[in-house]
């Protein structure tokens, strides 16, 4: 009977591991990247020297919380392509590079540590950062088969948190649009996702479409998330805030997969950004003065800051045309004492000529 009990306790542990283990399809060495990207990615210091330190999964998270800001591959500014056409210019990301952005150091370095299945669910269901959770789905965008993908993304399609994509600020959208923009289509910034094969897009095709008609709403609105969730007669994605407490931990919420404590981590009693930003904007000089008068006093003052700004440059920038002039000056008095120096050696090397002439005219006589 132990026999028995202990065989089949190692066949139920053989195959959890084996469910908990996800497969990786594609290209195992490039992650299915582009070849620039990866490039770019193995070859910057952050990566190399900075990443390198972070061995466990925790300590990957944690970066990605503090420093991922947006989602885009290149960092802002940093690539040129203006001058490039076809298949180098734009779209693609083949013929010029620039930095490699944060996120996509991240998400290759979350691909070295191969993640295990209930690693994926915790980064898609994180409650700390968007950026965590979206890092997450474009794992699973570059890594798992494609008849798999669908199964990944149906339970977030209505997803209302919201995300800001672009490097630099400005195209912020719901983690459901991330999520439909993943699954049908093959275009992310300047670089492109592995190809889907046709019969798997439109099995996909077929699916959104009955998710559409089961939550009676349409692709678009699904596309735009932001009515979807209003409009559906299905599962209610409006978290209310005495229900689902990011910060705490989502407490109460089935979206929490780990109950927390009630004291919270270091980061969740310390994180006060959203305080922060509320007391910045309460406490603003234009927000004290009630009056017009105030407040035209107050930027008049201001005016006045910034004009003695510009006095003090413009002195810098005199005291730097005046350190060229006497640069210049110097410049000039060299080349003067050389010129000098050459007219007085001139008698000298004249007597030298002579004496070489007459020396050989000596000698082949």
């Amino acid at each position: 009977m132990d026999e028995e009990y202990q065989q089949q306790s190692s066949a139920a542990k053989k195959i959890g591991k084996q469910h908990n283990t996800l497969p990786l399809w594609g290209n195992e060495a490039t992650m299915n990247l582009n070849p620039l990207i990866l490039a770019n990615i193995q070859g910057s210091s952050y990566f190399k020297v900075h990443l390198f330190k972070l061995k466990t999964y925790h300590e990957v998270v944690d970066e990605i919380y503090y420093q991922v800001k947006h989602m885009e591959p290149w960092e802002r500014g940093s690539r040129k392509t203006s001058g490039q056409t076809g298949m180098c210019g734009g779209v693609r990301g083949v013929g010029a590079g620039g930095i490699v952005s944060t996120a996509y150091c991240l998400l290759y370095k979350l691909y070295t540590l191969r993640l295990t299945r209930k690693q994926v669910n915790g980064l898609l269901n994180h409650t700390d950062s968007p950026y965590i959770r979206a890092l997450g789905f474009m794992y699973l965008r570059y890594t798992q088969p494609p008849a798999d993908l669908y199964d990944w993304y149906e339970d977030y399609f209505q997803d209302e948190e919201e995300i800001d994509v672009k490097a630099g600020g400005g195209q912020t959208i719901t983690i459901g649009q991330v999520v439909y923009q993943f699954l049908t289509k093959l275009d992310w910034f300047s670089t492109l996702f592995p190809r889907i094969p046709v019969p798997i897009q439109k099995q996909i095709e077929k699916k959104l479409e009955e998710y559409c008609r089961k939550n009676n709403i349409s692709q678009q609105q699904l596309s735009s998330a932001r009515n979807a969730a209003s409009n559906s007669g299905g599962v209610n994605y409006d978290y209310d805030d005495a229900v689902y407490d990011r910060r705490s931990g989502g407490a109460g919420s089935s979206r929490s997969r780990v109950q927390q404590a009630s004291s919270g981590s270091y980061r969740d009693e310390h994180d006060d950004r959203d305080n922060y930003c509320n007391r910045r904007r309460e406490d603003s000089p234009l927000n004290s003065y009630h009056s017009s008068r105030d407040r035209d006093h107050y930027r008049e003052k201001h005016k006045k800051k910034h004009k003695r700004k510009h006095h003090s440059r413009s002195r810098s920038r005199s005291r730097s045309e005046s350190r060229n002039r006497t640069e210049r000056r110097k410049d000039m008095d060299c080349d003067r004492d050389r010129e000098r120096e050459r007219e007085r050696n001139r008698p000298k090397e004249r007597d030298f000529e002579r004496r070489g002439r007459d020396y050989e005219e000596r000698r082949y006589r």
